[in-house]
């Protein structure tokens, strides 16, 4: 089993135990950042079981090494600051795979141009690097953030009852399908 079908089945390990124990918080329609923050929770305790019990789950993290703030280059090369819903990282204590999963949650209720711009930030998330300017050596991190083995985005619709999930990996959408509440 490669790293990236690892990610995506620890996050399915954690997403099922979830949407069980949480169907009501879930249909009551409090904020993505209580939702959020109720997965994080089944993300850690499923990590915990798995040779990445010391890598970190943290909702709206935006601290790179340095404390400097995160950033990534969109798609016309601007540098923007970032920070995900929901990550599993090291915190920069592991330089050879800093990053683990990146996942962005929407209400299906959300703006469209919102939705999108997760989607794009997954995308440049899972990338190997930026226009090849960094190139991975196992020594040191990359200026603008990268390398997230898995990058999930998450849509909850509480009316039908259910959730969109998209899998990106090297920066590209990998898979796609929707599962009930």
């Amino acid at each position: 089993m490669d790293k990236y079908d690892e990610m995506k089945a620890l996050f399915e390990l954690a997403n099922r135990k979830y949407l069980i124990e949480q169907k009501k918080l879930i249909q009551s329609g409090v904020s993505e950042r209580t939702l959020c923050g109720q997965l994080m929770l089944y993300l850690n305790e499923a990590k915990e079981k798995t040779l990445y019990r010391h890598y970190y789950v943290d909702v709206e993290y935006n601290r790179n090494i340095n404390r400097r703030l995160k950033t990534i280059k969109d798609g016309e090369g601007d540098i923007i600051k970032i920070n995900c819903d929901l990550i599993v990282h090291s915190r920069g204590e592991n330089v050879a795979q800093d990053n683990l999963i990146a996942l962005e949650m929407k209400k299906s209720s959300g703006r469209i141009h919102e939705k999108e711009k997760d989607k794009e930030r997954l995308k440049a998330l899972t990338r190997q690097s930026f226009d090849n300017i960094w190139s991975y050596d196992g020594k040191s991190l990359p200026e603008h953030v990268c390398r997230y083995i898995l990058g999930v985005y998450y849509e909850i619709n509480i009316i039908r009852e259910e959730v969109l999930i998209e899998y990106y990996k090297n920066g590209k959408l990998f898979n796609s399908y929707t599962i009930g509440i």
